[in-house]
């Protein structure tokens, strides 16, 4: 694994790769304030194994990458004006810029939640830059597929103080945004939100984040104009972002592929990485250099 740290005007985003020196480049983009850490690594080796060179990255504001406290909290005037400190659209440059470091003209790209509406972006405004696009767990606006109810009140509950209340508060979470219909693998999650709890706590970072997701505008015009390989994939027991959300994003992608997993939440079960591995296999393999 070979870290690195790629720069977005003054903006750091810090970066891991691995897998073949020659393999099929792949970009990870992960959801709201989460750390690269929470890409498992049997779902990362998994992918290495089929032949990819996988890179992940911590988003702006979370983890190793640069965090934009100057910008504090997202405030009420942000909302009324719809000017929040950044958008989505420096997000999805954050990630370019990691692709440039890379020295990658082109990868495929793959991103859930957030790092789905990221992937979007990067895709629907560089398409040049993208081999094949996969949306997991996403939604082309935020009005589509909102959280349910009981959701809100779980995500919005406090702030962890030490490593210990961040693991359980992290397990809480994924409790009710998990599968409901796979066992919590609850010891990956405490280990991952100790050791992001470690590296970087940042409430406010994930604030301004989900601020950007909130005023975030419709991207299915720009879905609509996609020609590549394109996979969309949901569960039909998600809460924080419904089915509806993931139905959008396929129905805006000419010629994409909608796979519904029953009981899986918002989360990557398990038993599903294996599948969920292929499916991204088997739409890389779609791609030509003069498609």
């Amino acid at each position: 694994m070979t870290m690195g740290r790629a720069r977005h005007g003054a903006v750091e985003i810090a970066y891991e790769v691995e897998g073949p020196e020659d393999g099929r480049p792949l970009l990870l983009i992960m959801g709201l304030g989460l750390q690269r850490l929470f890409w498992p690594s049997r779902f990362r080796d998994l992918l290495t194994g089929r032949g990819f060179r996988v890179a992940t990255f911590d988003n702006r504001d979370v983890g190793q990458s640069t965090h934009l406290t100057g910008l504090g909290l997202a405030s009420p005037l942000a909302w009324l004006s719809r000017r929040p400190g950044y958008g989505l659209p420096d997000m999805a440059e954050d990630a370019l810029a990691v692709l440039d470091d890379l020295g990658w003209p082109s990868a495929h790209v793959a991103g859930v939640s957030l790092g789905g509406m990221i992937a979007q972006l990067v895709a629907g405004t560089h398409p040049q830059r993208v081999r094949s696009l996969t949306s997991l767990s996403s939604t082309p606006s935020p009005r589509i597929g909102r959280p349910h109810p009981r959701v809100l009140a779980t995500l919005l509950a406090g702030s962890a103080g030490n490593r210990d209340q961040a693991a359980d508060q992290l397990v809480r979470i994924f409790r009710v945004i998990g599968s409901p219909g796979y066992p919590l693998e609850e010891e990956f999650i405490r280990d991952a939100a100790a050791r992001s709890f470690d590296r970087a706590h940042d409430p406010a970072g994930v604030k301004r984040q989900l601020t950007a997701v909130a005023l975030a505008t419709d991207r299915r015009a720009v879905l609509r104009r996609l020609r590549l390989p394109a996979l969309v994939i949901h569960g039909d027991a998600d809460p924080l972002v419904r089915l509806s959300g993931g139905r959008a994003t396929a129905r805006a992608i000419l010629g994409s592929k909608l796979v519904v997993y029953p009981g899986m939440g918002h989360d990557l079960p398990h038993d599903l990485q294996p599948a969920i591995a292929g499916e991204i296999d088997r739409l890389a393999g779609e791609w030509s250099p003069g498609r």
